[in-house]
């Protein structure tokens, strides 16, 4: 006879944990739903007695202490089948600092949070370069060999879709390939990565309210505009990963390995950083040439030629900073092809560039471009802005003349 914990009862229904065998020789377990009609036909009467019953399900994550059942309800989380021990991880640990560079005790940290604490908040964790051959589709490989059915993979076309019962309550959302090219796809992807609370819909099915604990990886060869993001985010983590300087055909099972001894080296390692932010580490931490070469990037094409036309002018005129209305900087766009308003340009001095008028209206040296592509000063009046030459260079480098 089968052990009857093959079989469950949650509610009114049945439902039977069936292993099903995949390529790589792992055993992915999951949840079918049963007829009880066919257990009495293949077990007889007798033995739905032995199902156990549950009230409801639930998902409550924990890789050391897992329990099966929490207030009798059953959870849905995928306990992980590694046995750990101490042993050798060099491969594992040498591979980690290949993917995070000089942010290899923050990797070891952000992995051992996966492990010992799956319900903390983490930073999106975005893998970027465009040569091939770095390594960043084995990290993705690497981290479902150890976190198993608790991660999966999604296209972009997944993602923007309404229903998420495949992935609502799953520890890792790995995103390959990745291109978010609208606003809301980025707005979406920030909210879930500090959320705990989402709607959770499936087909035929009514939405209903889930506890989120996922955590996004993202991976693109496109270094710059591969999402939307603003300078002033804190929640993206980019790293770009360097080329395999040799590749080795069986590297993958090498770290499959080792995720034993890996895993007992993360539960006993002393965390490098302590609790800082809602996502652990804080802005300055997290922060790489990647994430700044992204934000540039990402820089509207109205900032980008504002920019650009200020540094024209300081540098036709050997000035270090120059006084700027609102207007003035509308006048001075409208000489090009692109279209704005005062608004948009208010919004770009107040809130991008974080900038304070004068309080007051008061005489400034004012700008004019003329068609030849000359400027020229005037006196003007008005409650204008100060900019300064190293403010520019240092947020807008490709904007620089010459």
């Amino acid at each position: 006879m089968k052990n009857p914990n093959s079989y469950i009862r949650v509610g009114t229904q049945y439902y039977k944990l069936v292993k099903t065998p995949s390529i790589s020789g792992q055993v992915n377990e999951s949840l079918v739903s049963w007829n009880i009609e066919t257990i009495r036909q293949d077990h007889g009467k007798t033995y739905l007695a032995a199902i156990p019953k549950f009230d409801g399900f639930t998902c409550i994550p924990d890789h050391i202490n897992f329990k099966y059942s929490h207030y009798n309800f059953y959870n849905t989380y995928a306990p992980l089948s590694h046995k750990l021990e101490e042993g050798n991880c060099l491969v594992s640990l040498e591979f980690v600092r290949h993917i995070f560079g000089d942010h290899y005790e923050l990797g070891l940290d952000y992995l051992q949070l996966l492990f010992i604490k799956p319900i903390q908040i983490l930073p999106i964790l975005c893998l970027v370069s465009r040569e091939r051959s770095t390594g960043k589709s084995t990290f993705l490989k690497w981290l479902k060999l150890i976190f198993e059915n608790n991660l999966t993979y999604l296209t972009n076309d997944s993602f923007t879709s309404q229903f998420n019962s495949d992935w609502a309550n799953k520890l890792l959302i790995c995103i390959d390939e990745v291109l978010f090219n609208k606003e809301e796809l980025t707005e979406r992807i920030k909210y879930l990565s500090t959320t705990n609370i989402n709607k959770l819909e499936a087909k035929g099915k009514d939405k209903r309210e889930v506890e989120f604990f996922g955590k996004f990886v993202l991976c693109s060869n496109n270094e710059e505009n591969f999402i939307k993001i603003d300078h002033h985010e804190t929640r993206f983590w980019v790293i770009k990963v360097p080329c395999i300087k040799k590749e080795h055909t069986d590297f993958l099972e090498t770290l499959r390995a080792e995720i034993p001894a890996f895993l007992f080296y993360l539960k006993n390692r002393k965390l490098s950083t302590s609790h800082q932010t809602r996502m652990w580490f804080s802005a300055e931490q997290i922060e790489t040439p990647a994430l700044r070469k992204l934000v540039q990037h990402n820089k509207n094409r109205i900032e980008k030629e504002l920019a650009n036309i200020l540094l024209m002018v300081m540098e036709n005129h050997d000035l270090e900073e120059v006084n700027i209305c609102p207007m003035d900087a509308l006048n001075a766009i409208g000489k090009t092809r692109l279209r704005t308003d005062l608004t948009q340009i208010r919004k770009i001095l107040k809130k991008d560039w974080k900038l304070e008028s004068q309080p007051n209206s008061h005489k400034y040296q004012k700008f004019t471009i003329w068609g030849d592509g000359s400027t020229t000063f005037t006196d003007g009046k008005g409650r204008y802005f100060t900019i300064n030459k190293m403010f520019l260079t240092e947020n807008f480098p490709e904007q620089q003349p010459g």
